[in-house]
């Protein structure tokens, strides 16, 4: 991709293999989220190599926090997450995961490895004078799940301080929709709130040759699915984003035997804090259609990550830094989807915004995130460092609006 100039983003080139010999090392041992005890120790000891760089490690329990500072203005914090995934890998690749049942299918070893090399690039910077203020780098545990307590790496950093003092974080994602040299941008609700219910329906139970003598919840669900499947299209506006399914329905365990309950989970996604206030509402109101048949109910609703707010002003300073280091790169304007990206705690607290960066591999296969075949295109990596780096420098030295 033709550069502004020569020199621009020859630091983050120059890093393209050591990014590289990073990622892969993750990759080939990877860990599940709050077990990341060798992928922190790895992680503090590259940065411990850094002049100029202090590190902090037990953040968030299995999180690292590097810290490069002038000792005045701004702080702007960049988060990296650095768990994977139970999926079992099918790439082939030489540096394939090591650990049956666990790959890093989500890219958070490239986004860790992209961070490190943001370390060494501003810590370059700062000696060189070049800016004026603090970064601080968080690499993140439990980005894809949660502790005992159903809290996510995110919320445990956030706990242990690592936004105070922040005024604005950034993040990027990995995007296998968008080839090398495309960063996709939205202003506003980018990712879903993501929320798991689970309704339960009951009856009396009997026995199969005499339904009668009973009440059926089997029966009573097939009235609760209709009024469920139509909360979308009939209670929520049709300018609203809310999606609700179903993925696990349990009941039964003998074919003459009609069962008391009727367990139902799923999913409900949405962008505003109203909808989804509403959409948990009316899917009550779907498992409560149970009572007119003789039935009762109970429903709960857990609530995960809240959805991905990007602010503005914080994109329009990406936007500038990308643009400024490679004219001709190509940016698409969209909403990410509804998938749940914890990110979203951190940019309820600060100004935030995080942007995906293209790295579909050239060869037309589709390797979709969270699949035994997700890879990526290795050259995003410098792109996504240097973007980073001069993304954080811009925050630290102009004004963006609040």
């Amino acid at each position: 991709m033709p550069m502004h100039s020569e020199h621009a983003a020859v630091a983050a080139e120059s890093l393209e293999q050591q990014l590289i010999a990073w990622r892969r090392y993750l990759h080939r041992f990877p860990e599940l989220s709050f077990n990341e005890y060798k992928t922190s120790q790895f992680v503090a000891e590259t940065l411990r190599e850094i002049e100029g760089v202090t590190v902090q490690t037990g953040i968030g329990k299995t999180g690292v926090v590097a810290t490069i500072s002038t000792g005045e203005g701004r702080t702007v914090a960049i988060r990296a997450d650095m768990d994977a995934l139970p999926i079992d890998e099918k790439t082939g690749q030489s540096y394939q995961s090591k650990h049956p049942g666990v790959m890093h299918a989500c890219g958070h070893d490239a986004h860790t490895a992209i961070l490190l090399g943001a370390a060494k690039m501003l810590a370059e910077k700062s000696a060189s004078g070049q800016f004026r203020g603090t970064v601080r780098l968080i690499f993140q545990p439990a980005e894809e799940d949660t502790d005992k307590e159903k809290r996510s790496g995110a919320q445990r950093m956030i706990e242990d301080g690592v936004l105070e003092g922040v005024d604005s974080v950034i993040a990027l994602h990995v995007c296998p929709w968008h080839p090398v040299g495309t960063i996709q941008m939205n202003d506003g609700y980018s990712m879903a709130n993501v929320d798991v219910f689970q309704g339960k329906i009951r009856g009396t139970g009997g026995h199969g040759g005499y339904p009668h003598l009973g009440t059926d919840p089997i029966w009573m669900l097939s009235s609760v699915l209709q009024a469920f499947y139509g909360v979308t299209s009939r209670r929520i506006s049709a300018l609203e984003t809310a999606v609700a399914s179903i993925g696990e329905i349990h009941t039964g365990a003998a074919s003459n035997v009609i069962p008391e309950e009727v367990v139902v989970t799923g999913t409900l996604r949405t962008y505003s804090k109203e909808v989804r206030e509403q959409l948990s509402a009316e899917i009550e109101k779907a498992f409560q259609v149970a009572e007119a048949f003789g039935g009762t109910y109970s429903f709960k609703v857990d609530r995960g990550e809240p959805a991905l707010n990007n602010h503005a002003g914080v994109n329009a300073v990406i936007k500038h830094a990308a643009t400024e280091l490679y004219p001709t790169i190509q940016i698409e304007e969209d909403k990410f989807g509804l998938g749940g990206e914890d990110f979203g705690y951190m940019t309820q607290e600060v100004p935030g915004a995080m942007f995906f960066l293209g790295c579909a591999l050239p060869d037309g296969i589709r390797r979709d995130l969270h699949t035994s075949q997700f890879d990526l295109d290795e050259r995003c990596m410098p792109l996504g460092a240097q973007i980073l780096v001069e993304s954080a420098i811009g925050l630290l030295t102009k004004e963006f609006i609040s």
